[in-house]
C-alpha cells in the first residue's frame, strides 16, 4: 500500500506494478482500515476478529455487532462508530469537534450538535444501566468509561 499527497497521483501511474493499493494523505482511518482488511483478505489472510469488551459491552468490529450484557444493540452506522470510538479510549474526554473529525472524518460539515444527537440516542439504546458511561464534560463534550454501570462507585 502507498499512501500519497494528490499531487502525487500522476507519478502513481509509472509505479502501478508496485503496489495494490493507495490512499491520499490526509488519512481517513475508516478508508485506510477498509482498504487494508481488503488487501488482507484478498491474500487470504484472515485476522482473528478481536472483540472490544468494555465492562459488558462488546463490539465486534468485524460484524459492526454490539451488545450490552446479552442484549444486542440495533445501532446505525455512525452510532456504531461513535462507540467504538469510546469504547477504545475510555476516560478521555474529547470536544464535539474532535469527535466529528476523528468518527464522522475531516470531511464531515454539519454542526457539532449532531455529537449530541448521536450521543441522546446512544445513551437511550444503551439502556439506563449502561447509558452512564457516556458522560457529559461540562464546556468540552464527552467522556467514555468513568461513570461505570448503576450501582458502580464513579470514578472506577
Amino acid at each position: 500500500m502507498v499512501l500519497i499527497r494528490g499531487d502525487q497521483l500522476d507519478d502513481l501511474e509509472m509505479r502501478e506494478s508496485h503496489f495494490e493499493e493507495f490512499c491520499l494523505l490526509p488519512l481517513v482511518p475508516q478508508e485506510f482500515s477498509t482498504r487494508l482488511a481488503l488487501m488482507l483478505r484478498r491474500a487470504g489472510v484472515a485476522p482473528e476478529t478481536e472483540l472490544i469488551d468494555y465492562r459488558g459491552l462488546v463490539l465486534n468490529p468485524e460484524t459492526y455487532q454490539a451488545a450490552v450484557g446479552d442484549r444486542p444493540l440495533d445501532l446505525t452506522f455512525m452510532e456504531y462508530e461513535l462507540l467504538k470510538f469510546f469504547a477504545t479510549h475510555p476516560g478521555k474526554a474529547f470536544t464535539r469537534e474532535t469527535l466529528l473529525s476523528r468518527v464522522w472524518g475531516y470531511e464531515y460539515y454539519g454542526g457539532a450538535r449532531t455529537v449530541d444527537v448521536h450521543v441522546r440516542r446512544l445513551r437511550a439504546k444503551l439502556g439506563e444501566e449502561y447509558a452512564g458511561y457516556i458522560q457529559t464534560v461540562r464546556s468540552v463534550g464527552y467522556r467514555f468509561g468513568s461513570g461505570g454501570m448503576v450501582g458502580e462507585a464513579a470514578g472506577r
